[in-house]
């Protein structure tokens, strides 16, 4: 009997073991931090739908300690009063989101909306150059936004500024 309990533990001791040497199944690549990511208008039928944030395990895990150092510098400099300035963004995306659509004036775009560090950025289509500025110049209104990024289209047929569904080459 000694020998059998034993041999069960040997037996369940390797069988551990081997579950610790079986590789990890890979995790998608995708919004890995969990940016907010909206879609804000949408007067723009053929507008290339933006693929959003999108990142590989391997490149979250180098840019995790950037983002906690940009995170929390924003705190440290006293430009922000909260402690890590990604808390702003879930808060901050809906605000934008709510902004953009209730001026009316960008009804005819087709906009998306990523939120990083108090940073916006739009994706999608606008029908000028001058309605481009004029949205970015709005958004950087909104109370706490800290900078505003414009990848946007403004000529139909041209290839989008921005990376669309369905591409996953790695930022």
């Amino acid at each position: 009997m000694i020998g059998m309990a034993t041999g069960a533990r040997v037996l369940c001791a390797l069988g551990f073991l081997g579950v610790l040497a079986m590789p990890v199944s890979a995790q998608e690549a995708g919004n890995l931090f969990g940016d907010p990511f909206v879609r804000v208008t949408d007067g723009i039928p053929d507008c290339k739908t933006p693929r959003g944030p999108y990142i590989t395990p391997e490149h979250a895990r180098v840019q995790q300690h950037i983002r906690s150092q940009h995170g929390n510098s924003c705190y440290r400099s006293g430009r922000c009063r909260l402690p890590n300035s990604h808390l702003y963004d879930a808060e901050l995306v809906p605000r934008v989101q709510l902004y953009i659509r209730s001026s009316g004036r960008f009804d005819d775009t087709s906009i998306w909306v990523v939120g990083e560090r108090r940073i916006i950025t739009l994706l999608g289509c606008v029908r000028s150059k001058e309605q481009a500025l004029e949205l970015e110049r709005a958004v950087a209104l909104v109370d706490d936004v800290s900078n505003v990024i414009p990848y946007l289209a403004t000529s139909p047929g041209d290839p989008p500024p921005y990376r669309v569904v369905g591409d996953t080459t790695p930022d």
